[in-house]
């Protein structure tokens, strides 16, 4: 009977230890993970990009329309104008058709495929895959913005002697095998740049190391303007000059904090850090002015603040602000070497400084992004935490030199085939007379 008593508490109790390991199995085991909030769209995200999707419209027309218009000649102004304004008609078509398409779709490491042409599949309440609190339409046009403004900054290069027809078909071409790639390598899904971990906040290799080397390809294979080095060849007005680059200063907060793609912490560092650097180049470029040549000038000053607004897009939200300061300031003294002894070592006639200004200005910027982001602010790239890591140096070397290889290669063979079908340069006689009346039949007559 003992026995028997032993053998039912000694069952009991390992029943007993059995349920309790279960209770206990069951209380450590974690809780199954909540699934995760379904992507809601954000008012106040859509509102701020909406409004930066206007602010860089206007840094293309009337911003650039202006500060270029300003800086040729009289007999060349609405020439300048006439190329800004209906290449912001053209290649906005030629971006809905097929730009974003090849830009921010999958596809392949170096272009996007084919599954949005025409916009197809994107409806009014889809959001955007790279910013899931705002309209994709809206995505597309901030974007757009940025595709139309980038081929015509290269127009600086060439200017005062560049066909019309040829100027255009050029930007059209450039946008879909040069800009789209860059764009898509850089920013878009599985891009080629972007999975090495090249950081790129805003635009530095996509727009402006981009368009630097094509301007100064483009100036260089369509050749010098024939009276350069006479008293003719001087800004026509320094004023329209000024008015479009505060235009593009103020438009320039929509394409750096906008860059966010959000109303957040990382669009306010975006806008401190763009307003610091712009006004440090504007400083500096003065001071290295009146040093070298005894006075600061009016165009001297706008310059210093696009070179400051160019350095700074690429860094604007990874770095602190006195990185931004730095990257500023090292931006006035570096372009104004770069529009003045540079340019005179070479002897090439980049017209608007295009390679002077968005060529060195971006590839200092690049460069300078590795030596300043910040891990805590967002400058985490795949050389891991990149305050002062020279492997994120390293990286933004390789952004620098394929963009500077893909854009100048293609640009390139693009130029020679359009020169040797319609041609790249005006006649003579046209260019004496001005392209205003040889090519547009109109001119300023105040």
């Amino acid at each position: 009977m003992r026995k028997m008593m032993r053998n039912i508490v000694s069952t009991a109790g390992a029943f007993m230890m059995l349920g309790l390991g279960e209770v206990l199995a069951q209380t450590a085991a974690p809780a199954p993970a909540a699934p995760a909030a379904a992507p809601v769209l954000n008012s106040g995200d859509t509102a701020w990009m909406l409004t930066s999707s206007l602010l860089v419209l206007m840094m293309l027309v009337p911003g650039l329309a202006l500060f270029y218009g300003g800086m040729v000649r009289k007999k060349n102004v609405l020439a300048v104008l006439m190329q800004c304004f209906f290449a912001a008609g053209i290649l906005s078509v030629i971006w809905i058709v097929i730009g974003y398409t090849l830009a921010f779709t999958e596809g392949n490491p170096f272009f996007g495929g084919l599954s949005k042409v025409m916009l197809q599949g994107i409806a009014p309440e889809t959001l955007a895959p790279a910013a899931q609190t705002i309209p994709e339409f809206v995505f597309v046009m901030f974007q757009l913005t940025f595709a139309i403004i980038t081929p015509v900054i290269i127009l600086g290069g060439p200017a005062d002697r560049m066909k019309f027809s040829a100027a255009m078909l050029f930007l059209s071409l450039w946008l879909v095998l040069v800009y789209a790639p860059i764009a898509h390598m850089v920013w878009g899904p599985g891009g080629f740049l972007a999975d090495a971990g090249v950081l790129d906040f805003a635009g530095g290799t996509v727009v402006h190391i981009n368009s630097g080397i094509a301007g100064l390809i483009a100036a260089c294979m369509i050749g010098k303007r024939k009276d350069l080095g006479s008293d003719a060849v001087v800004p026509h007005n320094v004023l329209l000059t000024m008015i479009g680059g505060a235009l593009l200063w103020v438009g320039w907060f929509g394409f750096n904090a906008g860059s966010a793609l959000a109303a957040g912490s990382s669009a306010g560092i975006a806008m401190i850090n763009t307003h610091g650097a712009t006004a440090a180049a504007v400083v500096a470029w003065s001071l290295v002015e009146a040093i070298v040549r005894g006075k600061p000038s009016l165009l001297g000053a706008v310059s210093g603040a696009i070179a400051g607004l160019v350095a700074i897009t690429p860094a604007c939200g990874f770095v602190s602000v006195g990185g931004a300061l730095f990257i500023g300031f090292a931006a006035g003294v570096a372009c104004f070497w770069g529009v003045s002894w540079l340019k005179n070592l070479f002897g090439y006639d980049d017209a608007l400084d295009v390679w002077g200004v968005h060529g060195v200005g971006g590839i200092l910027g690049a460069i300078l992004t590795g030596v300043f982001a910040v891990a805590a602010i967002g400058g985490t790239g795949k050389a891991g935490l990149v305050d002062g890591n020279p492997g994120q140096v390293l990286l933004q070397l390789e952004g620098v030199g394929m963009t500077l290889v893909w854009s100048g290669v293609i640009s390139f063979v693009l130029l020679k085939l359009i020169d040797l079908t319609i041609g790249l340069r005006v006649s003579k006689e046209s260019e004496e007379e001005g392209l205003d009346l040889a090519l547009h039949g109109e001119a300023i007559h105040s």
